[in-house]
C-alpha cells in the first residue's frame, strides 16, 4: 500500500518545473514541493520516533523542521528545488523504512506504539504515514489543476 500510494503520488508531480513546485495559489497556503518535502519528514519523523525509541534530535530538526511544520518557516525554506530533489528525499527515506521493516516480525505491527496522548500500534503509525501522503497527494492535484498556464 505505500508503495502505491507513492506511486500515485509521484504520477501526480510528474513532469513539474521548480516554478510550478514552488507555487502558492494564497500567502497561506503550501506549494507542491514543501507538500512533498512535508510527506518525507513525516515519514522521517516516524523513523526515528519508532524505529529508534526517540525524538528528534536538533541537527535533524534543522534539517527537516520546516518541512515537518510547514506554515511561514517551510515557504521560506522550502522553495528553489526541482522535482529530483524531492523525489530524492522521499526516496531516501523510504528505502530506510522498507529495510528496517525487513528486520520486523510481523507481531510488531501490533505491538503498542504510544503517540501523541493516544494509544495505537505500530500498523496504525505505519497506516497513517501513507495516509497523510495520501492527504496531501490530494491537495497537490488541486494545487496543480490551479497552477496558471503561464508558469
Amino acid at each position: 500500500m505505500m508503495n502505491y500510494a507513492r506511486y500515485t503520488t509521484l504520477k501526480a508531480v510528474e513532469g513539474l518545473t521548480v516554478e510550478q513546485l514552488d507555487y502558492l495559489p494564497q500567502k497561506t497556503g503550501n506549494s507542491i514541493g514543501a507538500l512533498l518535502l512535508h510527506m518525507a519528514a513525516v515519514e522521517f519523523g516516524f523513523q526515528v520516533e519508532f524505529f529508534e525509541n526517540r525524538k528528534p534530535n536538533e541537527r535533524e530538526m534543522e534539517e527537516w523542521g520546516a518541512a515537518y511544520d510547514l506554515g511561514e518557516l517551510g515557504r521560506e525554506q522550502i522553495k528553489g528545488n526541482p522535482l529530483k530533489f524531492y523525489i530524492k528525499k522521499l526516496e531516501d527515506v523510504r528505502s530506510r523504512t522498507l529495510e528496517e521493516f525487513k528486520s520486523k516480525q510481523d507481531e510488531w505491527l501490533y505491538e503498542e506504539a504510544p503517540w501523541g496522548g493516544v494509544s495505537a500500534n505500530n500498523y496504525f503509525i505505519w497506516f497513517h504515514t501513507f495516509e497523510d501522503e495520501l492527504n496531501h497527494r490530494g491537495q497537490i492535484r488541486i494545487l496543480r489543476n490551479t497552477l496558471p498556464s503561464k508558469l
